[in-house]
């Protein structure tokens, strides 16, 4: 079971173009494609007359073709030709969804179109802000989504999974950590001063000692985690004259099945920003390090799959992800009860 109330984000929007794009969402299979004015539609991925997945379909104009018979929808999801025939059934439509672009991502509401309020998508402005030098990218990752969500709210394993590049051992043995939880949030604060810079770091920064560094980390149901991570020469902050970084590492994390995830996300950084080797660079040692946790995720995955009754242990480390499940339960929990009918 899934949120059905909230944005989600489908895709990059230069993966969207003139020609059908399938993604499925929370088990829901949708079909996207752009009018001749560049606009976003989308679609229920599946025709209404005998179920072909539109998303074999054609589109004519700013309409979308079935490859079957040839029903053809226009972009509110209404049937406007039948060949054959002249009359069209009242009834032959597709549902759609409300889309929206936002930050170079497009975005749906998969619940009623009446609480699709546009202010609830959550602040990714860094990856379009030209202050900030960014790269996004795409993973198709073989879990549930929560299982990525519990890894960004958990740095210590940075200190194993990721050694070589944005991880050692100081974010496990030197960490200051700080916790909330608010209604719809989870917020982690971990800093280690005076401490080694991780490999990233040094090539990005240039740092040649010990640095303050720090790594803060918002997350929003369903599956959206934001971190701002960062270090400067230990003991000078607030000079000017010491060496000091920013990066925001930016995550949607949309669930495709049970099983599986869409998984977009951005590295920014706010120095050197016209850069574009430099952008290039902490991107690709960023995605180096995610590839290494996909493979965990689906590793997981497999295990959870093969015996599911295992029992887990918690640790300390473990309660902003503890958090972040509770939370995406109890509004879960508050869906289910809504949508029962009354004795």
């Amino acid at each position: 079971m899934f949120l059905q109330n909230y944005w989600y984000a489908a895709a990059w929007s230069t993966e969207v173009g003139c020609t059908p794009f399938a993604r499925t969402i929370c088990n829901e299979p949708v079909v996207l494609y752009r009018t001749q004015a560049g606009s976003v539609v989308a679609m229920e991925d599946r025709c209404c007359h005998r179920r072909l997945p539109l998303r074999m379909g054609k589109i004519v104009g700013d309409n979308l073709q079935c490859h079957y018979h040839g029903l053809t929808f226009e972009p509110s999801g209404r049937c406007v030709k039948v060949p054959g025939q002249a009359l069209v059934p009242p009834n032959a439509k597709v549902r759609t969804y409300p889309v929206k672009e936002r930050y170079g991502l497009v975005w749906l509401f998969l619940g009623s179109a009446q609480l699709a309020d546009e202010s609830a998508i959550p602040d990714y402005h860094w990856i379009t802000d030209p202050d900030w030098g960014a790269k996004g990218a795409y993973f198709h990752v073989k879990a549930h989504y929560l299982l990525i969500v519990e890894n960004l709210l958990d740095l210590t394993h940075l200190a194993f999974v990721h050694a070589t590049t944005i991880g050692n051992s100081a974010v496990v043995e030197s960490a200051d950590v700080q916790f909330k939880r608010g209604p719809l949030s989870v917020d982690v604060r971990r800093s280690m001063k005076n401490s080694a810079p991780p490999p990233t770091y040094v090539r990005a920064g240039g740092f040649t000692g010990n640095i303050d560094r720090w790594q803060f980390i918002n997350f929003v149901p369903p599956g959206f985690v934001r971190l701002e991570t960062g270090g400067c020469d230990a003991g000078r902050e607030g000079d000017p004259s010491a060496r000091r970084i920013t990066l925001r590492n930016l995550n949607i994390v949309t669930p495709e099945t049970e099983t599986s995830t869409h998984y977009l996300w951005a590295q920014c950084h706010d120095f050197d920003v016209r850069n574009s080797k430099l952008t290039e660079m902490i991107f690709e040692d960023v995605q180096q390090a995610f590839l290494q946790d996909v493979t965990v995720f689906e590793a997981q995955q497999q295990c959870i799959e093969l015996r599911p009754e295992a029992p887990e242990i918690d640790v300390n480390g473990d309660a902003g992800g503890l958090q972040a499940r509770r939370i995406v339960r109890e509004l879960l929990d508050l869906q289910a009860a809504r949508a029962r009918p009354i004795a």
